[in-house]
């Protein structure tokens, strides 16, 4: 019995001398990788482990959806790396999820910017960090400090067709200050919206003109 209990205890002894990298010679990449990845947190690492599990395949399976070595989504599961968001779309999309982004401080969801936001007049859309504000009917560059006829039918032209002309302070203190006054706008407002703030504001320049003249009378 003495013997046994000795023999045992040699036996501890050397497993315990066994050292973690002596124990991986058997072990699979993925088991490695797994082993370095430590404790794993949210975000991206978290987001592709959760995917991975949902679609219940291994590195390799998804590194092969992907066409992509298995090194790599080893490397965004330990966060050394990060895919692009063209291949956290696809990420989505094969595990028929979504993501939504909250406010820290409030926890509200907030919502990517909408498609339909108002664009230039060759397409192209504003930056992302500018407030449009509307600044009347859109004229022509050269003709805006003009008062000729040409400039006119450009104006009236623009009324009729809901043209309205946007600006956007490059300046950042008239960006702030223009914030304090008004807000800050949580998007970029369609065109239909921009068309309906100018005829209301033309609306009302009738208006005040009408009760000037009656004044005057």
């Amino acid at each position: 019995m003495d013997h046994e209990t000795d023999e045992q205890v040699a036996r501890e002894a050397t497993a315990s001398e066994v050292s973690p990298w002596d124990s991986m010679v058997n072990w699979t990449q993925e088991e490695r990788d797994y082993w370095f990845m430590g404790p794993f947190d949210g975000g991206i690492p978290g987001m592709v482990r959760r995917i991975r599990r949902i679609l219940d395949v291994s590195q390799r399976g998804l590194a092969a959806l992907l066409d992509v070595s298995q090194s790599v989504v080893a490397r965004w599961e330990t966060g050394r790396t990060s895919p692009r968001m063209s291949v956290v779309q696809r990420l989505l999309r094969m595990a028929r999820v979504g993501m939504t982004f909250h406010d820290e401080e409030t926890g509200e969801p907030v919502g990517p910017m909408r498609a339909d936001g108002a664009t230039t007049h060759a397409g192209s859309r504003y930056p992302a960090h500018a407030d449009l504000r509307v600044a009347g009917w859109w004229v022509p560059r050269r003709l805006r400090n003009m008062t000729s006829i040409e400039a006119f039918r450009w104006w009236d032209r623009s009324m009729r067709v809901g043209d309205p002309a946007m600006r956007y302070r490059r300046s950042p203190f008239w960006k702030q200050l223009e914030r304090e006054l008004y807000g800050t706008p949580d998007d970029h407002p369609a065109l239909h919206q921009f068309v309906a703030e100018m005829r209301y504001i033309d609306e009302r320049r009738e208006d005040r003109n009408r009760a000037r003249q009656g004044r005057a009378a």
